[in-house]
C-alpha cells in the first residue's frame, strides 16, 4: 500500500499541486460535532449548516469509499486586474472549478485519470467539494485553519482544495510547517465588515459578505448589513486582505486565462447597464454562484455598492436602472434614490 500511496503523492505533486494528503473516511467523524457546536451558538445557522452532516457520514452515500485524497493548489501567483480589487474576491477570479482553460481544470483532471489507471475508484464533486475540504485538508496535515476560518499553507490563504473518495484505506498525513496565529492577533474579527466572523474559528455565514452577494441577499433594500457591504459585488477579501500570515504570499507572476479580457466588461456602471444576455449567459461560466435565472443579482449588488461609495457618476445609472426589465433592480434603484436623496426625474 505504501507503493500506492506514493504513486498518489508522486501524480499529484507533477500535476502542479502544492501538497497532497491522504486521510481515512472515518476522520470526518469528528466534523459532525463541529458543526453542532457552530448550530448551537448561532441558532439561526442551523437550516444552513444542517446540510453538510452528511460529509461526516460519506458511506452512507459511497458505501465502498475507504479514504479521501485531498490536493491544495495555489492561485496566490495571478495578476489580480486592479479595477476589480474590492469588487470581486480573488477566489472567484481565478476560480477552475468549470474553467475547462484553466491549467488546473486540466490538471485535476488528468489527476484523477491517473489515480484510475493506477486501479483506483474515485469520486469527487468539482463544484461544491465531496466532503468539508478545509476539515479534511487539516486532518491531512496540509496546513491549519486560522482564526478567520480559512485554510493555511505556506502560501497563505491564497490555496483552493480539492477532494477524492477512493476505494482504498490508505493514509498519508503531513505535520504543517506554517506557523499558528499570533497569539493576541483578532484582526480578522475586528475587520470583517458585517461582524459576520463574530468570534475566532466561527462565523455566521448568513451575514457574510460573500454569501450575501451570492446565495443569499435577495431582498437588499431590506437586508440589514446592506450598507456594511461596502463595494464587493462578488464575494469578499477583507478578513484573508488583513491577516499578517498573508503578508507577501501574493506573487503576481501569471495571468489567468481570458480574465483580462472578461474584466474589461466589469465596472459597477457596466454591470448596471449590462446586457442580460450577457449577464446570463458569460458571468454565470465564470461565476456560476449567480445562475442565469438570477442575472438581475448582479445588478442588484452594483447598485448597493454605487450607495455604500456614492460619486456623482452614479446618479445616471441608477436613474436609468428605474426602467429595468426586472422588478428586483427597479425596487433596488428606488431604493438607492431615496437612501441617497437623489432627486426624481421627472
Amino acid at each position: 500500500m505504501e507503493s500506492l500511496v506514493t504513486e498518489i503523492k508522486n501524480a499529484a505533486l507533477s500535476m502542479g499541486y502544492e501538497k497532497c494528503g491522504i486521510i481515512k473516511i472515518a476522520d470526518m467523524a469528528d466534523f459532525e460535532e463541529k458543526l453542532n457546536e457552530r448550530m448551537e451558538h448561532l441558532p439561526e445557522t442551523k437550516p444552513f449548516y444542517e446540510r453538510f452532516t452528511g460529509f461526516a457520514h460519506l458511506q452512507d452515500t459511497y458505501p465502498w469509499a475507504k479514504s479521501i485524497v485531498v490536493c491544495v493548489g495555489q492561485y496566490g501567483k495571478y495578476h489580480v486586474p486592479e479595477h476589480l480589487q474590492g469588487l470581486i474576491g480573488k477566489a472567484y477570479l481565478f476560480d477552475n472549478r468549470i474553467d475547462e482553460r484553466a491549467k488546473e481544470h486540466q490538471e485535476s483532471l488528468r489527476f484523477e485519470a491517473a489515480m484510475q489507471k493506477i486501479g483506483l475508484k474515485t469520486e469527487t464533486s468539482r463544484k461544491f467539494g465531496i466532503t468539508a475540504l478545509r476539515w479534511a485538508a487539516v486532518k491531512a496535515g496540509l496546513g491549519i485553519a486560522r482564526r478567520n476560518n480559512f485554510f493555511y499553507t505556506e502560501s497563505g490563504s491564497w490555496v483552493h482544495l480539492e477532494a477524492w473518495l477512493i476505494d482504498k484505506e490508505l493514509e498519508l498525513i503531513e505535520v504543517p510547517a506554517v506557523k499558528e496565529c499570533p497569539e493576541h492577533c483578532n484582526l480578522c474579527v475586528k475587520s470583517c465588515p458585517t461582524a459576520s466572523l463574530s468570534k475566532p474559528y466561527t462565523m455566521n455565514p448568513l451575514s457574510c459578505i460573500s454569501f450575501l452577494t451570492t446565495f443569499g441577499g435577495r431582498n437588499l433594500p431590506h437586508e440589514r448589513c446592506s450598507g456594511q457591504m461596502g463595494g464587493w459585488i462578488y464575494g469578499c477579501d477583507v478578513c484573508q486582505d488583513v491577516c499578517p500570515m498573508n503578508k507577501s504570499c501574493w506573487k503576481a507572476t501569471e495571468e489567468f486565462p481570458a480574465l483580462a479580457e472578461l474584466s474589461e466588461h466589469i465596472s459597477l456602471e457596466k454591470v448596471l447597464k449590462m446586457d442580460y444576455d450577457f449577464l446570463a449567459q458569460v458571468m454565470p461560466a465564470k461565476f456560476f454562484y449567480i445562475t442565469k435565472d438570477d442575472a438581475w443579482k448582479w445588478k442588484v449588488n452594483a447598485i448597493n455598492a454605487m450607495v455604500n461609495d456614492y460619486k456623482a457618476e452614479y446618479a445616471e445609472p441608477i436613474y436609468d436602472a428605474c426602467n429595468d426589465s426586472n422588478e428586483k433592480v427597479r425596487e433596488m434603484a428606488e431604493w438607492a434614490i431615496n437612501k441617497l436623496n437623489l432627486r426624481k426625474k421627472g
